[in-house]
């Protein structure tokens, strides 16, 4: 793609394009270039998991928000002959939803033969379906949602649709673009499919070896058995964090602050953590979920953080209480927002290995996968920013 095209300044010409194309983008009116249709009601007694036909309900099969629809999963066995069935290159966009947003999303059936139900606008084009999906959803979203009327239940009209103005490139430059953007969100989904089975890989793997269903060996080819069951008390100091004045918090300070929930309350200068800790959240709706830091950090009020010893894997002990995170979430109590007593897990028990060597062998094979996963991760994150700027830059 070109990215300095001549008169990118124009509106007419997106900002980064194929450089075999040079003609204006044509402004039209959505009513223009499109037929506009309804599916028919079909009823959630209707939707079996093994129906003849398949089926998109309400817009509740999309997978993510700007992505076209490449698997339909619920089915019906309704008749056929009661049915709308798309064609290949129909547009939808849900007609009734919970929020203006929800309902403003555009995707491309990719297959003749689906079941339409009747909470969905059907736009017919000879325009490149895929690519206007793309288009819709990332330059006319928040029209569109303005659009839509309701409070409780949100309703879109395919007259409102009718309305939108558009620009358009020629058929030839639409399935190019369509192509190439498909064949990128392809290669995000097949990350995610990788991340996703990794996840799966490292819970399996924990599971046989906590369980000792897969048993690792000393260098003479021994079985490591020396394992009981103890108290958390007897294994570890644990210490509960300080929490952090708001006004400390930015979002560009040296150090993370990681309080009751999963991902980090933002960023400070100060820390008072060191790096390559075990955590547990105390409190909030996320309280006792497991994270290990890998850099200094400021540990809120709202978390506790575990001491191992030096002569224990603190690696293996992250991993052990992982795999019993459930059970840590199991001590919450408190309605309102619940929370995790520091006695209680302290009186916690869990099964582990007192063998050095073998923690160490077991650490170093789930880290190992757990690194794997990061990297997989910080290559789905680049796919996804590459994404981003493309969609930004692609449309008019």
């Amino acid at each position: 793609m070109d990215s300095n095209f001549p008169n990118s300044g124009n509106l007419r010409i997106p900002k980064l394009r194929f450089p075999e194309f040079g003609r204006e983008w044509e402004s039209k009116k959505l009513g223009e270039i499109a037929i506009f249709t309804k599916g028919k009601g079909i009823s959630k007694n209707e939707i079996v998991e093994n129906g003849e036909t398949e089926c998109i309900r309400y817009g509740e099969l999309y997978t993510f928000y700007e992505e076209v629809i490449s698997e339909i999963r619920s089915k019906t066995n309704t008749k056929i002959s009661s049915l709308i069935l798309s064609e290949a290159n129909d547009v939808i966009i849900p007609a009734s939803g919970e929020t203006q947003i929800d309902i403003a999303t555009a995707s491309c059936v990719l297959k003749s033969g689906v079941a339409l139900g009747g909470d969905l606008n059907i736009i017919k084009t000879e325009n490149n379906g895929v690519f206007l999906s793309y288009y819709l959803n990332s330059k006319k979203k928040l029209e569109i949602a303005k659009l839509s009327q309701g409070i409780s239940v949100v309703h879109l009209y395919s007259s409102q649709l009718a309305l939108l103005n558009l620009k358009l490139p020629q058929l030839e430059e639409q399935e190019k673009l369509a192509h190439f953007l498909s064949l990128l969100n392809s290669r995000i989904h097949t990350q995610k499919k990788i991340i996703k089975e990794l996840k799966s890989l490292i819970k399996s793997s924990r599971e046989k070896i906590f369980s000792q269903k897969l048993k690792f060996r000393t260098v003479n080819e021994i079985n490591f058995s020396n394992w009981e069951i103890k108290k958390i008390r007897d294994l570890f100091e644990i210490k509960k964090g300080e929490q952090l004045n708001k006004d400390d918090l930015n979002d560009a300070g040296s150090y993370p602050c990681l309080n009751g929930g999963i991902s980090f309350s933002g960023y400070t200068e100060k820390f008072n953590s060191e790096e390559n800790t075990i955590t547990i959240s105390e409190g909030g709706n996320s309280c006792g979920y497991v994270n290990f830091m890998i850099t200094k950090f400021w540990l809120g009020g709202h978390c506790y953080k575990i001491i191992v010893n030096e002569n224990a894997s603190k690696e293996y002990f992250y991993h052990l209480l992982k795999y019993n995170e459930s059970k840590i979430m199991n001590l919450r109590v408190g309605s309102g927002l619940p929370n995790i007593q520091l006695k209680d897990l302290k009186n916690l028990n869990i099964f582990v290995s007192n063998d050095f060597e073998e923690q160490i062998q077991i650490a170093n094979f789930l880290s190992s996968i757990d690194e794997k996963i990061e990297t997989e991760k910080k290559i789905l994150t680049q796919y996804e920013t590459q994404k981003k700027y493309l969609l930004a830059n692609i449309f008019v």
